[in-house]
This record gives structure tokens, C-alpha cells and sequence, in this order.
């Protein structure tokens, strides 16, 4: 989940942080074991949804109900409009960085290696651990952690609050950032992306990925931390407050 979280998502997708090779290694790493495709193919698309949320542009539409957006998306052919808007997006920085192109380019070998071969045999040489439960306990973690990361696109889409902006999909919701280590405050994290802690009000209740990146931002590897100050947080708010008022009184 780390490497989807603190790797994928607030580093390489929305540079919300830089990092120096240790750490970046470390991510490569642990988003090979998350078994959720290259780095460059799962940044590339979550720029797309970003840029084209609730279009046909969207890889995870989430208007296109709960089951596309959950692990729907995945099992068709992606719309004629995300592969022409995708193209279209800048991923240079992607291209230049050393580790998501090796990553890339040896990710056929590397994701059997650290998603199911390493993780299996460990617990075998380690704790006399029996291979089928070693075997089956990974193919559950999997199945719990690959679950828990499409509860972002589906159910942080749909049932929540939107504190920061009504007029989109995205919302807060708890119990998915619970899950996720933090990435349930969905509505704040669209209208502030940049922000490494995507977490409203710097709430740190129950997001441990942000607590990681500060560990290995006290360690010196990670550096340039981007985040919103807590006035103009406010001020979105109170922006948000203002405009549902209006439409309540047009209604």
C-alpha cells in the first residue's frame, strides 16, 4: 500500500514531494510487490483522471457506476477517449527517472519475483512456514490490498462528504482512508493534488503514509514537501459553503 500511496500516487503521479534514490528504491520496490502494473502505466493514468475526472477521458469514470469504477475499468478495453487524452499528457519526468524506467522495462521479470516468488519462500525458510499456506496468505493479501486501493476510484466517489467542492465526484471518506493509510479525504485531495499529505487540515488521525514520507523527510531522503496552508483551506470551505447556499436559495 506504501507503494502505491507515498510511491504511485504522491510522488511520482502528482510530485507532491521529492526523494533521493534510497527511498525511491525502496518504493520501486514495494510497488512491484503491489502487483498494480508498471509505475509509468498506473501514473499515466491517474494524471488522465485527474485531468478528465467524470468524462469518458476518465480511465475510472466513476459515473459509469460502482462496478466500472471499481475493477470494472480493468476488464474492458479502455474508451477511445482515454487513450486519445492520455496521449496527450506530459510524462517526461517519468521518462527521465532511472527507477521507473528500469522498472518498466524489466517489470515482467521483477513483479513475479517480488509479488509472489520472494514473498512465498520467506516464510518457508524463515518460520518452516508450509509452502500452500505461505502461497494462499499472499494470494489473500493481495486480493485484501488490491480491493482496499480501488475503494478510491468507486467508493471515495460516492459515498462521502464534500467539504471543498460540491460540483465533483470525489468525497471524504473515512472509512477508506482508514483502509488505504490515508487517502479517503478524496474531495480535498482533487481540489488540492499537490498537497503530500492529501489529507485535509493536516489530519494525521489516520493517515500513515503521510507519517512515513515525514519519517523519511527527518531522515533526510525526502525533501520539498508541498502542502496548503491552512488559511486558504479555510477560505475553499467557506468558497464551498457560499456556492451551496446559492443553489439552495435558486432551488
Amino acid at each position: 500500500m506504501l507503494g502505491t500511496t507515498a510511491g504511485c500516487h504522491r510522488l511520482w503521479s502528482h510530485r507532491a514531494y521529492k526523494a533521493k534514490w534510497p527511498m525511491k528504491l525502496i518504493l520501486t520496490i514495494f510497488q512491484t510487490a503491489a502487483f498494480q502494473g508498471p509505475i509509468y502505466v498506473w501514473v499515466r493514468d491517474h494524471r488522465v483522471h485527474h485531468k478528465f475526472t467524470d468524462t469518458n477521458a476518465d480511465p475510472y469514470n466513476a459515473r459509469r457506476g460502482f462496478f466500472f469504477s471499481h475493477v470494472g475499468w480493468l476488464l474492458i478495453r479502455k474508451h477511445p477517449d482515454v487513450l486519445k487524452k492520455g496521449a496527450m499528457l506530459d510524462c517526461k519526468d517519468l521518462k527521465q527517472d532511472p527507477f521507473v524506467v528500469f522498472q518498466r522495462k524489466w517489470y515482467a521479470f521483477l513483479m513475479p519475483f517480488c509479488c509472489f516468488i520472494l514473498p512465498t519462500l520467506i516464510p518457508c525458510w524463515a518460520w518452516n512456514e508450509t509452502l500452500s499456506n505461505a502461497w494462499h496468505l499472499i494470494i489473500c493479501s493481495l486480493c485484501l490490498n488490491l480491493n482496499m486501493t480501488f475503494s478510491v476510484n468507486s467508493v471515495a466517489h460516492i459515498w462521502g462528504t464534500k467539504p471543498y467542492d460540491k460540483s465533483i465526484s470525489p468525497v471524504n471518506n473515512t472509512g477508506v482512508s482508514f483502509v488505504t493509510l490515508g487517502e479517503g479525504w478524496h474531495n480535498y485531495h482533487h481540489v488540492f493534488p499537490w498537497d503530500y499529505k492529501t489529507a485535509e487540515l493536516g489530519n494525521y488521525t489516520l493517515d500513515f503514509a503521510t507519517v512515513f514520507i515525514d519519517l523519511f523527510a527527518f531522515l533526510g531522503l525526502a525533501y520539498d514537501l508541498k502542502t496548503v496552508h491552512i488559511d486558504i483551506v479555510k477560505k475553499r470551505i467557506l468558497q464551498n459553503q457560499h456556492m451551496n447556499n446559492k443553489i439552495s436559495y435558486k432551488e
